[in-house]
């Protein structure tokens, strides 16, 4: 059976947590997208792992596919497994032949396109990382996978044809004094290092059929989206969007496994109990104004800052129409609702039911970006739940949450149509809430 966990939101969702959770029971967790732009923090009991790139089931002794649908930095990837290791956590990590390979000179173009864009209203706020380039080059056609790094002879092709053409974009329009990041030879002998590594350590696989062959033997595989549905490339708020999709599409996409088999399991959307986001664009629901203490306060509480980046978060309120475009997109078979402890002692609790956008109502996101900025949030108000001793209260269960805590749930699953799996009441795997397992155990 699969699971596949999808962010409902902007992300910052607390994806990681579920999926170290229900991880437990999978004998396999397979990223399908994004980078080491995708922070993802895992606790378990006094021990912090802060993740980027590995798969989170990596600290509980599941095998971790990175899919070819994402972009990977061997160097970010080498340091997460040897600090895994010099943690006690021996990770089993395996990584798609053909997943493309972000390289030196598509950081330092990010970091450039970045600053040049800084003033510009579209300015998407990326972590710098090179995720986009990355993904720029292999639309282009120009990029270069992980199996290309185990043949010398193609790598050294694949960097002639690409490093001159990147050369000329770095000094003829950003006027940028080249650096080792744009020298063929020296990133022909960088790559072809991380190659070796990844050969002698057993890494690169052909992702579909390795993840297929598990299916086959019966083994039960989670899908982890990194980011959020409002971010996706195609169904996000364009441009302010990631560079591939965090939505369950990308789940096929980017695994090589069929959407009959993805479609067949469940889809389980993470939803964080207010908004949160790093970078510019639109927020109908935006904690700003008179809001702006309350916004520092949320902030505060739950730790909003950016796992990769340490940017403070932008907050907001819950928006229903973005989950429901987020339900409809993914198919969502139920949710999991954290962060629901940081809402506590607050005067009143605000949800977006829906918009007003010139003088129509609209219940879910519309199309273009422009016309988005432009809705007005339909609030409904919540009594709000006063705090409590939130590990009691994972101990004895959903019964034990706070009565209007408990009301605020049941009002987003009633208004998706879907069941809640889980309630996270604090960052532990201990305060997460089972309401229903996922792989049905």
């Amino acid at each position: 059976m699969t699971v596949t966990i999808v962010g409902a939101q902007l992300g910052d969702e607390g994806k990681g947590a579920l999926v170290d959770l229900w991880g437990g029971a999978a004998d396999m967790v397979v990223r399908y997208q994004g980078g080491d732009n995708a922070g993802h923090t895992v606790v378990d009991g006094e021990t912090t792992y802060k993740l980027s790139l590995v798969p989170s089931g990596a600290v509980r002794g599941k095998v971790g596919v990175l899919g070819n649908g994402c972009v990977i930095n061997p160097a970010t990837l080498f340091d997460e497994i040897d600090a895994l290791r010099s943690q006690g956590v021996e990770p089993e990590v395996r990584v798609a032949e053909r997943a493309h390979v972000i390289l030196p000179y598509h950081r330092v173009l990010d970091g450039l396109e970045e600053d040049r864009k800084a003033d510009d209203a579209l300015h998407a706020g990326t972590t710098g990382r090179g995720i986009g380039p990355a993904y720029e080059d292999k639309a282009g056609r120009r990029g270069i996978r992980i199996g290309d790094l185990l043949d010398p002879e193609v790598l050294a092709d694949r960097l002639h044809y690409v490093v001159d053409y990147k050369r000329a974009i770095a000094r003829d329009v950003f006027g940028l004094e080249l650096t080792e990041a744009f020298d063929e030879d020296h990133l022909f002998d960088l790559l072809l290092g991380y190659g070796e590594r990844l050969d002698a350590e057993g890494m690169p696989v052909d992702a579909g059929t390795f993840i297929q062959d598990a299916l086959d033997r019966g083994e039960q595989v989670l899908f982890e989206g990194a980011q959020g549905t409002s971010i996706d490339i195609d169904h996000g708020i364009y441009p302010y969007v990631t560079s591939s999709n965090p939505s369950a599409g990308g789940a096929v996409s980017g695994t090589g496994v069929g959407p009959a088999v993805i479609g067949g399991g469940e889809m389980v959307g993470i939803v964080k109990a207010y908004l949160s986001r790093v970078g510019t664009g639109p927020l109908p629901t935006e904690m700003d104004g008179e809001d702006t203490d309350l916004a520092d306060e949320i902030r505060e509480v739950g730790g909003e800052f950016g796992t990769v980046t340490g940017r403070p978060r932008r907050i907001g309120w819950l928006d229903l129409p973005m989950l429901r475009h987020a339900a409809r997109t993914s198919s969502f078979t139920g949710v999991a609702i954290n962060h629901l402890d940081v809402l506590a002692e607050l005067e009143t609790v605000r949800v977006a039911t829906g918009y007003l956008l010139d003088g129509e109502e609209l219940a879910t996101v519309p199309p273009t970006t422009e016309r988005w900025a432009r809705c007005e949030p339909i609030y409904r108000e919540f009594e709000p739940w006063p705090g409590t001793d939130w590990d009691a209260v994972a101990r004895r269960g959903y019964a034990s949450l706070p009565s209007a805590a408990a009301t605020y749930v049941e009002y987003i699953c009633d208004a998706l149509s879907v069941p809640v799996y889980a309630v996270g009441v604090g960052p532990k795997r201990s305060q997460t809430i089972m309401v229903e397992h996922p792989f049905h155990l």
